[in-house]
């Protein structure tokens, strides 16, 4: 459970954990609170850990390197996810059928009806529908901080989010992974009183679309350089169509400047051409020595 100022319902949410999971170690993650968040889990039965470096992101890659385990939950610690779909949750990562489980609150309609920011859920239909565009697969909740992993996931992943992209860049990993995805419908629930969300529309909101073309970049790099070498070239070709026009009829170049402008943007598409294709086998590279890893984790855990 990553938290930050989360007095006001911390303590029930362990309890409630420890009750649905009574076999399982609940890790309660304190990112620099100051209302007695910490003293508050560890006397419900948490085993409290600190992170000093602000933001989600940074906490979520403290406990996927820190906490060792067959099967992990991760859950925010706002009493915002019912505890009694853990068990759903879990159940497919251990009988080894998904290896990412994603909590799903849209799907029942629960989100819609207690979450009043409407612009949390326009920004999450337009992550969705990005993730889609791009690589194909459609989320049910893309934003959701309920969910659970399989070791192998979680050893094998690196988190580079600092904030609450994190989700995002969990999402994208998995299918550009091609980990085996399953979603599970849950009941949301809005926070209680007294509980403030630290989340941030337009900020996080804007983090979330950055990051979403910093991982397409990273993770497809011959798509991103190849759409944005024929956006370059097109419009090279549209500043010099004129300037060809002019040779053909009278054999001056009257427009200079803008022959320049063209073999200009032709030229920088031919070379966001050539980057591409250097970055994505560089890009195939990696995920060869990944999938190597994976199979050392696997070999490790005993499968």
């Amino acid at each position: 459970m990553p938290c930050y100022n989360e007095a006001v319902t911390i303590a029930k949410v362990v309890r409630d954990f420890r009750e649905a999971l009574p076999e399982a170690t609940v890790y309660v993650y304190d990112n620099n609170s100051t209302d007695g968040t910490a003293e508050l889990a560890a006397a419900a039965g948490a085993v409290v850990r600190r992170e000093s470096r602000q933001g989600k992101g940074n906490v979520v890659r403290s406990m996927f390197r820190d906490v060792d385990a067959e099967v992990y939950l991760m859950v925010d610690g706002d009493d915002t996810y019912p505890a009694s779909a853990a068990g759903e949750l879990v159940a497919p990562i251990a009988a080894d059928e998904a290896d990412m489980t994603v909590g799903d609150r849209l799907s029942n309609g629960s989100y819609g009806k207690e979450n009043d920011r409407p612009f949390h859920g326009f920004g999450n239909d337009l992550v969705r529908w990005l993730i889609r565009l791009i690589y194909g697969y459609s989320f049910d909740d893309v934003m959701t901080g309920y969910r659970a992993f399989s070791r192998a996931f979680v050893k094998t992943m690196p988190v580079m989010s600092a904030g609450f992209q994190v989700e995002t860049e969990i999402s994208i990993w998995a299918v550009d992974r091609r980990w085996r995805v399953a979603d599970v419908p849950v009941d949301y629930r809005d926070r209680p009183e007294g509980s403030v969300s630290k989340l941030s529309t337009v900020g996080d909101g804007m983090l979330v679309l950055a990051a979403i073309a910093s991982l397409f970049r990273d993770y497809r790099p011959m798509a991103f350089f190849g759409w944005l070498s024929l956006v370059l070239v097109a419009l090279g070709l549209l500043a010099g169509l004129p300037v060809v026009g002019d040779w053909l009829e009278t054999g001056l170049v009257p427009r200079l400047p803008s022959a320049v402008l063209a073999i200009a943007l032709v030229l920088c598409g031919a070379l966001s051409a050539t980057a591409g294709l250097i970055l994505d086998t560089v890009a195939k590279s990696h995920r060869r020595q990944w999938e190597l890893s994976v199979y050392q984790v696997m070999e490790d855990n005993g499968r």
